[in-house]
């Protein structure tokens, strides 16, 4: 088994995305969305594939997912949530902050047990949050579609690694959210293309 860990933010380490590659990916998710969607999804979409783009970078590299992308796409998911749903706004509020919640709490959980079990982190606080925030963006049936698409993601990544020749143990380290980031965008666009 391969412990999964990606933390919260560090105090003085250097935790900004590279800006080329938070440009280029925020320039193609704009350009996706604007080319797809309408315009008020469109907008929703960007904004959550910039701060997406930026947390699977920095995690990617430092294994560390910043507060200011986990918070920001769970504040930005309740804010949204009106303008994906005109008809019910209010209602939409509270079903994405009811989601955020949950999610959250079922990763705690299961945070918990993993670290009672095996005496060892297995998923840290940034994934939480970044759970929350899963929870704030997708219709209650889009969720397990974004967990199965980046945990598979994150199994294919470790398969490679072994293929290649890299040592994978029990305690290798695996980002997650370099995985759930990309995902969550994905999932989010997809459910707004098929509505």
């Amino acid at each position: 088994m391969i412990d999964i860990e990606a933390g919260e933010t560090a105090g003085s380490e250097d935790i900004r995305p590279n800006p080329a590659i938070l440009i280029g990916g925020a320039a193609a998710i704009g350009l996706i969305s604007a080319l797809s969607l309408p315009w008020p999804v469109a907008v929703a979409s960007t904004v959550l594939g910039t701060l997406m783009v930026a947390g699977a970078e920095v995690d990617a590299r430092k294994f560390l997912l910043p507060d200011l992308v986990t918070w920001g796409a769970v504040i930005c998911g309740i804010l949204a949530a009106p303008l994906l749903n005109m008809a019910e706004p209010w209602t939409a509020v509270g079903e994405a902050i009811a989601r955020a919640g949950c999610i959250a709490g079922v990763l705690v959980l299961f945070r918990a047990g993993y670290a009672w079990i095996r005496q060892i982190e297995g998923l840290g606080l940034g994934d939480v949050k970044l759970g929350a925030a899963i929870g704030a963006w997708l219709p209650l049936e889009a969720i397990p579609w974004c967990f199965a698409l980046a945990t598979s993601g994150a199994l294919l990544a470790v398969m490679f690694a072994r293929l290649s020749g890299e040592p994978v143990m029990r305690t290798t380290k695996v980002p997650l959210g370099a995985f759930l980031c990309p995902a969550l965008w994905i999932v989010f666009y997809a459910d707004s293309v098929m509505r």
